[in-house]
Order: structure tokens, then sequence, then C-alpha cells
């Protein structure tokens, strides 16, 4: 049976050891917030990306449809 010497040690010890685990919590928590961030902006890229692609394609088969029009006559 352990002393009532010891019950603050362990309590004291358990109540540090809740403080440290809150803080990692709180500084994953922030670096989750950070990546949502982050990928919400590499969406947007994408997103943005997509799109001048689809525009390039469109020109390339104008251009396409330009050179075989005039290769057949």
């Amino acid at each position: 049976m352990t002393g009532r010497a010891e019950y603050p040690t362990n309590f004291l010890a358990v109540v540090l050891e809740n403080v440290e685990l809150r803080k990692q919590l709180a500084d994953v928590q922030d670096q989750c917030v950070e990546l949502a961030v982050d990928a919400g902006d590499l969406h947007a890229e994408i997103v943005s990306l997509r799109e001048q692609l689809h525009v390039a394609e469109q020109a390339r088969d104008r251009w396409r449809g330009l050179a075989e029009h005039r290769i057949t006559g």
C-alpha cells in the first residue's frame, strides 16, 4: 500500500504529463490547420492549372484542325 506522502508526488506527475500532452495536442492541432490551409491553396492551384490545360488543349485542337484542313485542301 502506498503512503500518503506518495500521493501528491504521483498526482503531480500525472498533472505535469497532462500539461505536456495538452501542449502536444495544441501543437498538432496548429499543424493540422496549417496543412488544411496548404491543401486549400494546392487545390485552388490545381483547379487553375486544369483550366489552363483545357484552354491549351482547345487551342491545340483548333491548330490541328486548321493544319489538317490545309493539308487535305
